[in-house]
């Protein structure tokens, strides 16, 4: 038997019921020696790897759909597809199937699917029973016709036979004329039969049924007989809905009269499975299976058609970024877009591939960053759903484009930042958009999806240029809030209360606490730039102002960024909080707090757990020397007392090891305290003594260090609430250096 070649794409069925596509390439007919029968061959057209080694068994059961789709299962759970791309290549490999198995190529399917139990009782019926006869399409055999439908569903052997006596002398046809007629003479019962009849025969899965019942001729008449539901009181009005109010918009004319056809019967067939038919049960889960199978091809082939249309989605794209385009054109392309994009979903990776190539290379990006930034809420939620799109599917992508921009657009308009300003701006009081942008955020600058292999320096690149033009458009609403304690007061009653979080109302509190989480993932992620930036600004004392908030939430954000920072165990972040004396807020929060037990005083705890069981030296000797006296009455848990005996551990290693290098340095010559060394000029200089080198005890050592960083020429700062010190007084911290104030432009007024 000669090979016969056409070009296919192969899916199967995983075990959601979606198919998967496992690749295009070529398929033939041959023998194989190996399978001892003829078998399906399909080899990849990129690199000519087998994507397919199917043999054709006499007992399989085929099914031809669509008249581009051949559809069997080869094991249980386990169903494949081809797809050809024209039909005569369908129709040829059709041929050889049945050939093997005898059959006429004439017929839809070429076996009857029956399990082990029902051929057992299928072998005992009379030859007679094997045929479903159908009463004749009369108004008066309704009631029997429904019956007859109803009663063959639990049997897989007497649906497929329904299905063929169905599919001959265009019985489905005369069945929806007697819904006109049904209707027309408003037969009530007649119609809730139609509804029983229609729904039944859904449910029969049979893709050569669909294409009658969903042909142009006839699918508002299969959508009238399902608003017959006996259950309702009332009909319902699905054919009103799908031809007055459900309006098709072609944004740009179509001239393909297939295409358009297309389009209008896969969103009626959505409608039917969606809205219409009832969820099915457990048992019914899998009647609806070729149904989805209809949709999901069709939406594949929509995406396809309008992908090789260039100069339709050319068209496109011209009105959407034309300044002359008015808001509704401009809103129904964005829409158009949105769309799109969701069919694309069908498709596999690799079909996605080029289709989002398509679309960078006709400049969806470009267009995205103009209609992002509009004053239409419309517009922008759909543009924001497109931008998901893109970056779900490529990250590298929109990094690449974002980091050319520099060079040609100020950085007040970069896409990035237009995303982040429409974060901050977001006018929901929820922030629906705003979790969904900074989610976007979140895939665009984690490490983990820039770890290609074609661009090792992504990773470096990319993050000096967030830091450089973004993170400072990103921190503006954190640094706005967190503002001298001067510069913002609550007044109540006549008394007034320093509150350094302003504002302090819930939708800010939840903004910030957005904020705060993506500055948490960049601490455990970033660890070069976000510490450089931390320093520099000042950052974490001004996020531990917002400890004061009256907003737990936000106060939990705080403390559980200060929390990944000391995670880190950098000596550079430890020091930073020591000079900066920066857990006196805190402190003073958990001080505040009392003795109630709730998740803020847990997580407080766990910090200095944290510090305490890594042993973090520095941190330890800071905490005892400064705020131990105030912390020495919590007793609930042993935390601080471990602490403290860390810290004089700490203070007895010291002292040994000051004793024995006494020891050692008494063992030197007796005439070494004495030796001289002279400078040039002949002057006798002493030799520093170790006493000198290392003071008695780790106190002192302490103390000595304390006392130079008070000789310095600073002023202290006094911090909005203090926490005691060991000597009962308020504890003071250095005055930072003045965090420099970076001015961006919004376009919209931030909510605080």
């Amino acid at each position: 038997m000669s090979d016969t070649r056409r070009r296919v794409k192969v899916y199967t069925l995983n075990e959601d019921r979606q198919w998967d596509d496992r690749g295009t390439g070529h398929v033939s007919s041959t023998f194989v020696e190996r399978l001892k029968g003829i078998s399906l061959l399909v080899r990849a057209e990129s690199d000519g790897s087998l994507l397919l080694e199917s043999k054709i068994s006499p007992n399989t059961a085929y099914q031809k759909q669509q008249d581009t789709l051949i559809v069997w299962s080869e094991a249980e759970n386990y169903d494949l597809a081809l797809s050809f791309q024209e039909k005569a290549g369908c129709d040829e490999i059709w041929e050889k199937i049945c050939q093997v198995q005898g059959k006429d190529p004439a017929l839809e399917i070429t076996q009857d699917p029956i399990d082990e139990s029902e051929e057992e009782r299928f072998e005992e019926m009379p030859e007679t029973s094997h045929l479903v006869e159908l009463p004749p399409c009369e108004l008066a055999r309704l009631e029997e016709i429904a019956d007859l439908v109803t009663s063959v569903l639990s049997s897989p052997i007497r649906r497929e036979k329904l299905a063929l006596a169905l599919m001959s002398e265009g019985y489905m046809k005369k069945l929806l004329q007697l819904f006109q007629v049904c209707e027309d003479l408003d037969n009530r019962e007649g119609l809730h039969h139609l509804y029983e009849i229609i729904r039944g025969v859904l449910f029969l899965n049979k893709a050569a049924l669909f294409e009658v019942m969903f042909s142009d001729d006839c699918i508002m008449d299969v959508v009238g007989c399902l608003e017959f539901d006996p259950s309702l009181v009332q009909p319902k009005k699905h054919r009103e809905f799908l031809t007055k109010t459900a309006k098709f918009k072609e944004v740009i004319p179509i001239t393909d009269s297939e295409l358009r056809q297309k389009i209008h019967q896969t969103y009626r067939v959505q409608y039917i499975q969606d809205i219409i038919l009832p969820t099915p049960s457990v048992f019914e889960e899998n009647f609806l299976s070729t149904l989805t199978s209809f949709i999901f091809f069709n939406k594949v082939e929509i995406v396809s058609m309008l992908q090789e249309d260039e100069k339709f989605l050319t068209e496109v794209f011209a009105q959407l970024t034309d300044e002359a385009t008015d808001d509704g054109k401009r809103r129904e392309l964005v829409n158009f877009f949105k769309e799109f994009c969701a069919f694309s979903q069908t498709l596999q990776p690799q079909n996605r591939d080029a289709f989002f190539k398509t679309l960078a290379n006709l400049g969806i990006l470009p267009a995205l960053e103009i209609v992002m930034g509009m004053d239409d809420l419309q517009v922008r939620a759909a543009a924001t759903d497109i931008f998901s799109y893109l970056v779900e599917f490529s990250p590298s992508m929109v990094r690449e484009f974002v980091m050319q921009e520099p060079q040609q657009t100020d950085d007040d308009v970069l896409l990035i930042n237009v995303v982040i300003k429409q974060m901050i701006c977001d006018s929901d009081p929820e922030l629906g958009g705003a979790v969904q942008l900074m989610g976007l955020l979140r895939t665009l600058i984690d490490p983990e999806n820039m770890l290609a292999p074609t661009n090792k320096t992504e990773k470096t690149e990319f993050l000096s240029f967030f830091y450089k033009y973004c993170m400072q458009v990103l921190t503006v609403p954190l640094l706005a809030s967190t503002v001298d304690e001067k510069n913002c007061k609550d007044l109540q009653e006549g008394s007034t209360k320093i509150n350094p979080v302003c504002p302090d109302n819930f939708q800010t509190a939840q903004l910030l606490a957005l904020i705060l989480e993506l500055l948490t993932f960049c601490v455990e992620h970033h660890t070069y730039h976000i510490k450089t930036y931390i320093m520099n600004k000042d950052l974490l004392r001004r996020v531990l102002v917002l400890m004061n908030s009256k907003h737990t939430f936000l106060a939990l954000c705080a403390l559980r960024f200060m929390r990944r920072v000391i995670g880190q165990k950098d000596e550079y972040y430890n020091r930073y909080i020591v000079k900066g004396n920066l857990f006196e807020p805190v402190i003073n929060t958990l001080l505040d707090n009392g003795t109630r037990y709730n998740l803020l005083n847990s997580a407080i705890i766990e910090l200095f757990e944290f510090i305490k069981v890594e042993d973090i030296k520095s941190l330890i000797a800071h905490i005892i020397d400064n705020y131990y006296k105030a912390l020495e009455s919590i007793e609930y848990v042993q935390t601080f007392k471990g602490l403290k005996g860390r810290y004089e551990q700490e203070k007895d290693r010291q002292t040994l090891r000051l004793n024995r290098y006494r020891r050692d340095a008494r063992t030197l010559d007796e005439d070494e305290d004495e030796e001289m060394w002279f400078n040039e000029d002949g002057e006798a200089i002493e030799k520093s003594r170790p006493e000198e080198e290392f003071p008695e005890s780790y106190g002192k050592y302490m103390e000595a260090k304390k006392g130079a960083a008070n000789g310095a020429n600073c002023k202290p700062a006094t911090s909005p609430t203090s926490a005691a010190s060991p000597n009962g007084s308020p504890a003071k911290s250095a005055t930072p250096p003045a965090t420099p104030v970076v001015k961006v432009s919004f376009p919209c007024q931030l909510p605080f």
